[in-house]
């Protein structure tokens, strides 16, 4: 208990220094952009200056050396110069754009909205406006805190599924353990029951009660088998999936209340599909039980056989206390139940036998609470 806790608290610790140091690097990255920014916007008010400096110079007296290598310098910073909304001169903009009116005006609207214009009074009540927007450093740099986001959300994802799939093989590891070792201790008696029944047939006891001793000794049989077939790939055989569910169906209904009204139906004809009928019995007896148990061993049940072209459908249908729609995912959670005494084991190792084992689906078809639930199985027909 100490080290699971001791676990816990190591995983948050990491957590929450990770998200700080996230929040650190967000944090700086857009303490950059916006120094960059304000730098971008000085260059600029120096390049209008220098913009203004040299069209009011004298050419023969004036040094405006300096201005000029200010306006040519800038080779990253896209601009637009406009005077009474007419575009008088650009730089550092596409080939493509400049050449197209209609791309071009779309380009000074993003420029709009980018930045405030720099005003230019070049002359008494005369103005230009410089239009300008960020240089591709800049852009880089403001997407930069998406894609670090995004491998943040990535790395999660990708130590989620980890974590996960760690603890599902942990999990089979030892559901397969336990289930090993309950075939294995069942052996035991079972062995010394079979001998206990050759001395009884010898003692010429009633035939009936033989038989019934041995229809339950065959069912303790299958229970050590399908517990020794858990945590390894089984056998599967196309076999008639009706003949199979029926056998199993008779079977529970013959050992249970006759307070519980139990139907079958199902077509007349073969159903091929690939089954392992040890495993197979075993879902139908899961689902029957848990039928039975939400109606507290009264009630109405019913198991139907369906066919499309592609799959065979098994229904369950009960009369009992139903399940909440936003259970239905949870019912085959390891673990869940809503019995006060139960595991929680059922519907999840049903659920891997249909699925894992068998490739099939298992879903909460439809329930209403207080009604009864139908429970859906389906297998590819071969």
């Amino acid at each position: 208990m100490q080290f699971s806790e001791s676990r816990n608290v190591t995983r948050w610790f990491l957590i929450l220094t990770s998200f700080v140091i996230v929040s650190l690097i967000l944090w700086n990255t857009y303490t950059f952009f916006q120094i960059f920014k304000s730098e971008e916007k000085l260059k600029m008010e120096l390049w209008a200056e220098s913009l203004k400096t040299v069209s009011n110079a004298n050419t023969d007296t004036d040094d405006i050396e300096l201005p000029r290598q200010i306006i040519d310098n800038n080779k990253t910073i896209p601009i637009i110069l406009t005077e009474n909304d007419t575009i008088i001169n650009q730089r550092n903009i596409d080939e493509n754009i400049i050449s197209n009116k209609e791309k071009l005006t779309q380009f000074l609207e993003k420029l709009k909205k980018e930045n405030n214009p720099i005003v230019i009074e070049y002359n008494t009540g005369k103005f230009w406006y410089l239009y300008y927007g960020n240089s591709s450093l800049l852009n880089k740099l403001k997407y930069y805190p998406i894609a670090l986001i995004l491998i943040i959300i990535l790395f999660t994802a990708l130590v989620y599924n980890y974590y996960r799939s760690t603890k599902v093989a942990t999990q089979n590891k030892l559901w397969a353990g336990m289930a090993k070792e309950t075939a294995h201790q069942i052996g035991t008696p079972l062995s010394s029951l079979i001998g206990w029944l050759e001395i009884l047939k010898i003692e010429n006891v009633e035939e009936n009660t033989i038989k019934e001793i041995e229809k339950d000794i065959t069912r303790l049989q299958t229970i050590a088998d399908r517990f020794s077939k858990v945590g390894s790939e089984p056998v599967l055989e196309k076999l008639d999936l009706v003949s199979e569910t029926i056998q199993s169906f008779d079977y529970l209904k013959s050992r249970f209340s006759k307070q519980i009204e139990f139907s079958f139906s199902a077509p007349t004809k073969t159903i091929l599909v690939n089954l392992n009928p040890i495993l197979h019995s075993w879902t139908i007896e899961n689902l029957v039980k848990n039928a039975i148990d939400a109606m507290k061993g009264r009630g109405k049940l019913s198991l139907t056989i369906m066919e499309d072209e592609k799959e065979v459908k098994i229904l369950v249908t009960d009369s009992g206390k139903g399940i909440p729609k936003n259970q239905f995912k949870k019912v085959f959670e390891p673990g869940f139940t809503t019995k006060k005494r139960g595991w929680g084991l059922g519907l999840s190792l049903t659920k891997r036998i249909v699925e894992e084992y068998h490739k099939g689906k298992i879903r909460v078809y439809q329930s209403e609470v207080d009604k009864g639930t139908t429970m859906l199985v389906s297998f590819k027909k071969v």
